[in-house]
C-alpha cells in the first residue's frame, strides 16, 4: 500500500513516510493508491472488540507497519484513558443511534485519532531513521488543539504548536488548551478565524526556507490535523464498529444498509465515512451536517466552492470553517485522480475564491446529501431531544440530528439512522442552560439534567494557566521562530 499526492502524480510515498511528512509537496493531501475490502461477513466481524476491529481496518491502510508494531500502536491508544469500556459505544434514543466519540480524555472524538497519532508517528520515526525532531505544526477550531497535546505532551522527539482563534472557540474549549501540561507543549492565540490559522501553517509547510532552517537544526514540520493521514485512517474504524453495535443488538441484520449523519467542519470526520463505505461498509447516504457557515452545504447542493462570503461565529465553534481542507481528498476521486484538473481547481480557490465543478463531476457527489442548523435550531433540537429522551447532546451532535431530520422528510424508504456524536455536552453547556451563568456554567448543567461531570471537567478549575500567548494572525511564522528559538 502506498500513497500518492493530490497535487503530483509522481510523488508516492509509503504509510509512514506519510505520517511523519503530514503534507504532501506542493501542499497536496495523502490519499491510499487504492481501498482494502473489508469484509463484514466474516464470522469474526461481530466478535471483535474495538482494537481487533482497528487492526483488521487500518492493517492494509498502514501495511509497512509490523503486526507487532501495529499492534502495539493500538493497545497503547485505546486503553482506559477512555471511561467507557467500548470506546466508541451506541446509545439508542428514540429512533436515532448516537456513536458517541466523546469518551476519551478530552472529550471530543477528535481522541479517537489523536490517541493513537503519536504512537504511529514515533513508530514511523524508527522505522524511517530519521534524527530529526518532529514539530507538529497544527491550527485548531477548538477540540483538535487539546487532543493533539493530549497526545503529544511530553513524547520524546517531539513539539507541538497549536494554534487557535482567541475569540472563536468555547470557554471550556479554550481553559482546555490554555492549562495543558507538556514542557513540549505550545499555545498560542491569534486575532483571526480558524482558516486564517490554517492558511498560515499551510503556508508555513510550503515555505522552502523554513523548511532549510528547520532542517539546518535537525528539525522537520508534521500536522496533528486529518491532513494528516495518520489522523484520518483511524477515523475509519468507528464506523465500522458502530455498524457492528448495531447488528449485535439486533437493530439490523448484516449487510443492510444505514444512513449516516455527521457534523462537519474541515470534512475529516464525515470523510473518514466515506472510506468506510469504499472499503465496503453498508452506508446508503453520507449526510454532511453543516452549521451556519454552509459553505460544504452550497458546495454539495450547486457544485461551486464559494469560500468569500460572511463568516460566522456560532455555538458550535468546531465547525466554523469555511475552507474545509479534506474536501481535496474526494474531489481528487471527483476529477477521476487527474493531478492537472485537481491544481487548477486549486489554484482557483486560492486566486479567486472559489471553484466550479462540471457536470458530469458533480454529479459524482450523490453518496452525499448535505444541508445545514441555524444557531436557534440547534438549541431547539437540544431542548427538544432532553424533552423526549432525557439525552444531552452537544450543539455539533444537534447539527447532525435537524440535518438526519430534514433528510428523512424526503426519505423514500426509511433506513436507520447513526448520528455521529463528537463531544460532551459539558464543552458546549451554553447551548443547553442558557445565557447569564458565567463561571457557572457546569454546575447549572449539572443541576438541570443529572448528567455526571467528567472528572477533567471538575478538574480544571484547579489547573494552572500555563500558555498565555496571543498574536496578530500575520505573526504566526515569526512566533513559530520565536517558540523553537530559531
Amino acid at each position: 500500500m502506498m500513497y500518492q499526492s493530490t497535487r503530483d502524480k509522481n510523488e508516492r510515498v509509503t504509510a509512514s513516510k506519510a505520517i511523519l511528512n503530514g503534507l504532501a509537496s506542493k501542499g497536496g493531501l495523502y490519499i491510499p493508491e487504492k481501498f482494502p475490502t473489508i469484509l463484514i461477513t466474516e464470522e469474526t466481524f461481530l466478535q471483535q472488540t474495538y482494537q481487533e476491529l482497528a487492526y483488521k481496518i487500518m492493517q492494509p491502510l498502514l501495511a509497512d507497519f509490523s503486526e507487532e508494531e501495529l499492534k502495539k500502536c493500538i493497545s497503547e491508544a485505546y486503553n482506559d484513558k477512555f471511561t467507557d469500556k467500548k470506546i466508541a459505544p451506541l446509545n439508542k434514543q428514540g429512533a436515532d443511534y448516537y456513536l458517541e466519540l466523546f469518551h476519551g480524555p478530552t472529550l471530543a472524538f477528535k481522541d479517537m485519532a489523536l490517541s493513537i497519532l503519536p504512537y504511529l508517528m514515533t513508530t514511523a520515526l524508527k522505522k524511517q531513521e530519521v534524527d530529526q525532531e518532529i514539530v507538529i505544526l497544527t491550527a485548531t477550531s477548538g477540540d483538535t488543539g487539546k487532543a493533539a497535546m493530549e497526545g503529544f505532551s511530553d513524547v520524546e522527539g517531539t513539539k507541538i504548536i497549536v494554534f487557535y482563534p482567541k475569540d472563536g472557540v468555547s470557554d471550556i474549549q479554550e481553559k482546555q488548551m490554555l492549562t495543558q501540561r507538556g514542557d513540549n507543549t505550545f499555545v498560542v492565540g491569534i486575532d483571526g478565524n480558524f482558516d486564517d490559522a490554517q492558511t498560515s501553517v499551510k503556508q508555513m509547510f510550503e515555505d522552502q526556507e523554513l523548511e532549510e532552517l528547520l532542517n539546518q537544526h535537525h528539525m522537520q514540520f508534521s500536522s496533528a490535523n486529518s491532513i494528516n493521514i495518520g489522523r484520518l485512517v483511524p477515523q475509519i474504524v468507528y464506523y465500522f464498529y458502530g455498524y457492528q453495535q448495531l447488528v449485535k443488538r439486533g437493530e439490523i441484520e448484516l449487510g443492510e444498509k444505514i444512513n449516516v449523519s455527521v457534523p462537519t467542519g474541515n470534512f475529516g470526520n464525515i470523510l473518514a465515512s466515506y472510506y468506510a463505505k469504499k472499503m465496503g461498509l453498508p452506508i446508503n447516504q453520507l449526510i454532511c451536517a453543516s452549521n451556519r457557515n454552509k459553505v460544504l452545504t452550497d458546495f454539495f447542493n450547486t457544485g461551486s466552492y464559494l469560500k468569500n462570503r460572511d463568516f460566522f461565529v456560532t455555538n458550535s465553534p468546531s465547525m466554523d470553517i469555511l475552507v474545509s481542507s479534506n474536501l481535496e481528498r474526494l474531489l481528487f476521486e471527483v476529477v477521476d485522480k487527474d493531478n492537472s484538473r485537481l491544481n487548477n481547481l486549486m489554484y482557483d480557490l486560492k486566486q479567486q475564491g472559489n471553484y466550479h465543478l462540471l457536470e458530469i463531476e458533480k454529479n459524482k457527489l450523490e453518496d452525499f446529501y448535505a444541508g445545514f442548523a441555524e444557531e436557534e435550531e440547534i438549541e431547539e433540537v437540544i431542548q427538544q431531544v432532553f424533552m423526549e429522551s432525557s439525552y444531552v447532546i452537544d450543539p455539533h451532535t444537534a447539527v447532525a440530528k435537524k440535518v438526519a431530520d430534514d433528510y428523512r422528510k424526503m426519505e423514500k424508504e426509511p433506513l436507520k439512522m447513526m448520528i455521529v456524536s463528537t463531544a460532551s455536552p459539558y464543552k458546549f453547556p451554553a447551548c443547553f442552560i442558557g445565557p447569564n451563568h458565567e463561571g457557572k456554567e457546569v454546575a447549572v448543567l449539572h443541576e438541570k439534567t443529572q448528567l455526571p461531570i467528567p472528572k477533567v471537567i471538575e478538574e480544571l478549575d484547579k489547573l494552572p494557566i500555563r500558555h498565555e500567548t496571543n498574536i496578530k494572525t500575520r505573526d504566526m511564522k515569526q512566533t513559530v521562530l520565536s517558540l523553537l528559538n530559531l
